[in-house]
Formats: C-alpha cells, structure tokens, sequence
C-alpha cells in the first residue's frame, strides 16, 4: 500500500524528482570530483531548469483545471439562485395578483344595494341582466332606465336573460329554490313562488320589454330565454356591475367598471345571452297603454311563445298588471 502511494506521487512528481536528482548527481560530482567540464555544467542546469518550467506549467494547468471547476461550481450556484429567485418572483406575482382579484369587489347589504343599482342606472346607456323571472327588473329598472334616457335624449341598449317561462321543469326548479331560501322572510312578495307564479312572472318580462320598445324608438331591448335556473342576479351598466341574491339582507358584491373582474363579466353574460334562445320582439304588434287580454294573447302568439291553453283570461290579465304595474319586490 505505501509503495503503491510512493510510485503513485512519484508518478504525479516526476518532473520535480528529476530536477532534485539531476542537481544533487552534479552538485555531488562538483564537490568530489573534477571529472565536470564547462559545458556538462550548463547542460545539465538547463536540464534541471526545463524541468522546474515543466513543472511549473503542470502546476499551472492543475490551478487552471481547479479553477475552472470553481468556476463552473460558481456559475451552477447562480443558476439555481436565479431559478429560485424567479420562483419567488412568480409567488410574489401571484400572490399580488390574489390580493388584487379581493379588491375587485365590495361587499354591500340592506340598503346599500339599492343605492349602488339607482347609481348604475343614472347615466348609464346600456343594461345588461341575467336572472330568474325578472321581477325587479320590470318594477324599477328597465322604467327608470327609459325614463333617463328619454329625458338625456340618448340611445339605451339592453339584454336581458331569464327563464325559459314554457320550460315547467326549469320553473318548477326556480319556484322550489325560491321557496326553500325565502320563505323564512316574512315578506309576502319574496314568499308564495309557485311554478304557475314563475312562468308569469317571466311572461310579464317579455310582454314588458315588447311595450317600453314601442315607447322608446332609441331603445334598443332583446330578450333571451334559458333552460338553466341561476342563483344569483347580475346587473350591468356602463359603470358597474352588481352581483346580488333574493334576500338583499344577504352579502351582494359591487364591481366597478375597469376591473379585470368586470371585464371578465362582460364576456360571460354576452356569451350567456347568446345561448339563450332569442325571443323576436320586432316581431309583435303594436300595443296600447293598456294592453288587453287578447292583444297580449296575440303579442305571444306571434313572438313564437305562445301561452298555454290552461292560462284563465284572469292569468293573461294578470301577466299584463305584472309588466306595466310591477311592485318593487323588496321595498319593505
């Protein structure tokens, strides 16, 4: 073993040990005996030089490989830093993406909902709503909404989505949600949702939309019936959007206009009313301040959503007081 390591370093030294004993062989010949001559002398010192220089420079590419390898080792640590800093960066950047996606909103309640929806309508020019039956929509929005743009003299555009009021399964579906989270209101004019009540309340949509059209010749109003029963109710104006529940006392959330979230709204509910399936309001005939039963029988008939047979002159009759006289459905 330790002749092993002896060779192995003499192996790794030779040009040292060849200098060491080419220098003692003539220092020892020099002082022993005069058997040198001149040119033997200088011989074998630049013998004993080349081989410092050869040593030297083997030296140097062992320092040169070595710190090659520090470099290398240098640069692989500033990769990996650099890849977690990125990492970091990217959390960080997520992170203040989340933050900002919670500052989209603002919670309201109570009365606070009111205010945020009567602001949304004061200069707005379009109007966009995807809900149940449409209820508040009849009673506050869409004559108020006309009003202002009568009085502003300017062109008002408005979508509205509801249920499909020939679809009974949706409205069943609808009349049982409502009743399951309102009754405990108290409030007579969230409670009693039965299916005959749903599929009147979103005929009354229909007819009303057709009647504020033929008053307001810049408004420009379609309508689109869906088979999906939604939870929530969207309204959107140019200013805001307004996310609210059937129970106002319940948490709403305001979006205002220039936030990705309200971007991201506008896309859905354009994309939803395109879904639906368009009801051809140009397609009804005139209408009279006070539409009677047969001429809101007719309006039906030729918008393609005929009523049905079971349906009493009191309910049309009732279909036509819910469009043009709606209450609002949450004034206490």
């Amino acid at each position: 073993m330790e002749m092993g390591r002896l060779i192995g370093w003499l192996a790794r030294n030779a040009d040292g040990v060849l200098a060491i004993v080419v220098a003692v062989v003539f220092a020892f010949l020099d002082l022993f005996a005069d058997v040198l001559r001149d040119n033997m002398v200088r011989g074998a010192t630049l013998l004993v030089l080349a081989a410092l220089v050869v040593g030297m420079l083997q030296d140097r590419a062992r320092n040169s490989g070595e710190l090659r390898h520090a470099v290398d080792e240098v640069r692989r640590l500033s990769e990996e830093s650099r890849r977690a800093l990125l990492g970091a960066t990217d959390t960080m950047a997520a992170s203040r993406v989340a933050l900002e996606e919670l500052s989209m909103a603002r919670a309201i309640t109570g009365p606070e909902v009111e205010e945020a929806l009567a602001a949304a309508r004061r200069d707005t020019d379009r109007w966009f709503f995807k809900g149940g039956t449409g209820t508040y929509m009849r009673a506050v929005t869409l004559p108020e909404c006309v009003h202002l743009a009568r009085i502003a003299r300017r062109s008002l555009t408005m979508q509205l989505d509801i249920i499909d009021p020939s679809d009974v399964r949706v409205c069943e579906r609808y009349a049982h949600f409502r009743t399951s989270f309102t009754r405990h209101l108290g409030n007579p004019a969230l409670d009693g949702w039965t299916p005959k009540r749903t599929r009147l309340e979103s005929y009354a949509t229909v007819l009303a939309a057709c009647w504020y059209a033929q008053r307001l010749p810049s408004l420009d109003i379609e309508v689109s019936l869906s088979s999906t029963m939604p939870t929530l109710r969207w309204d959107m104006s140019a200013s805001c959007l307004v996310i609210t529940q059937d129970d106002p006392e319940r948490v709403n959330l305001l979006v205002e206009r220039g936030k990705p979230l309200y971007d991201y709204y506008v896309t859905e509910l354009r994309v939803s009313h395109e879904q639906g399936r368009p009801v051809p309001l140009r397609q009804a005939q005139r209408l009279d301040e006070e539409p009677s039963v047969d001429a809101a029988r007719e309006l039906f008939e030729r918008v393609g959503l005929p009523l049905p047979e079971s349906f009493s002159d009191l309910d049309v009759a009732a279909i036509v007081s819910k469009a043009l006289h709606a209450q609002n459905p949450y004034r206490r």
